[in-house]
């Protein structure tokens, strides 16, 4: 988009910026447009860079069109005054149509998942994604590996492939995606059964064979110092980490509620109960900042052109 404002950087600029400086951007999903807010406003409070983001699983499941949630994300950083560099990202996306409208709508990064199919076929598909959104000066995420789900918002698979180091090489250089997705321990949602864990000589392994940024999904539920040792592993660790289900349940919680709702009824609450729901992700959003990525107080650092 032609008017978009200066701090509203590509994955690309945003990412290549976090990994010099030895930290990583927080990658957050407000499910609900009306959770925008906050999560902008904690990383001014913070003075930290970071990313909003939805899937496309989580857009059809909650009730959020691409458009939608660019309007809100828009409109926020100029009613809210957002200074500090911020991403708009596609997050997991199977279907061409739903990344031709987040590029149409002013999104500044999309995720192509082809990661269940085989290696040839995902390769295939992600190049394809990577030439289009190039060509529209928007940036790629592609993932290589599995990564498991417990509550299906994101991914449709529970299973869990880890992440083949010698692939990850190839698939970089024969895509050119501008980030990868990698799957070396953590899943989507709540960690109910297995604790999380980080396979970090998968993950120095894959870093010794591309300098592609690198992204872990699942970042909710992870410890504070398990996700520092992946972010300052030597020669460049994790820049990106995914956050969604941790805003969520501080939302409902406060709310009093357990089950999800739609945005339409999110968007329905009350004043008062709106505003107990975006402080809940407020400070939840601060507190991932603050205590589990290092990125804050970091946006002065981030060059904008």
């Amino acid at each position: 988009m032609s008017d978009r404002p200066r701090n509203v950087l590509t994955l690309k600029q945003a990412l290549a910026q976090a990994e010099a400086l030895g930290c990583a951007l927080g990658s957050f999903s407000p499910r609900y447009t009306p959770m925008v807010e906050p999560i902008l406003r904690a990383g001014q409070a913070t003075q930290s860079p970071l990313i909003v983001q939805m899937s496309q699983r989580e857009m059809a499941r909650y009730g959020v069109e691409p458009a939608e949630l660019a309007d809100e994300f828009y409109t926020q950083i100029r009613r809210q005054n957002i200074t500090v560099p911020v991403v708009l990202h596609l997050d997991h996306t199977k279907d061409m149509s739903v990344i031709e409208a987040a590029i149409a709508a002013g999104f500044t990064s999309v995720m192509i998942d082809a990661s269940d199919k085989p290696l040839e076929e995902n390769i295939a598909i992600s190049r394809e994604v990577a030439r289009y959104a190039h060509g529209h000066g928007v940036s790629v995420e592609a993932e290589l590996g599995m990564i498991g789900t417990t509550d299906f918002v994101e991914t449709e698979h529970d299973e869990e492939l880890f992440t083949d180091p010698e692939e990850a090489g190839r698939f970089v250089a024969e895509t050119e995606v501008d980030a990868l997705a990698v799957s070396v321990g953590t899943a989507h949602g709540v960690y109910k059964v297995r604790q999380p864990r980080i396979d970090y000589e998968r993950l120095k392994a894959i870093r010794a064979r591309t300098s592609v940024h690198l992204v872990l999904h699942g970042g909710s539920g992870v410890p504070a110092e398990m996700m520092a040792k992946a972010i300052r592993l030597p020669g460049g660790g994790v820049s990106k980490v995914n956050i969604a289900t941790d805003l969520e349940l501080a939302m409902l919680k406060a709310l009093g509620r357990t089950e999800a709702m739609t945005n339409a009824e999110c968007k329905a609450l009350s004043p008062d109960d709106l505003a107990k729901a975006r402080e809940a992700v407020y400070e939840t959003v601060v507190d991932k900042i603050v205590n589990f990525l290092g990125s804050n107080g970091r946006a002065p650092e981030f060059k904008l052109d």
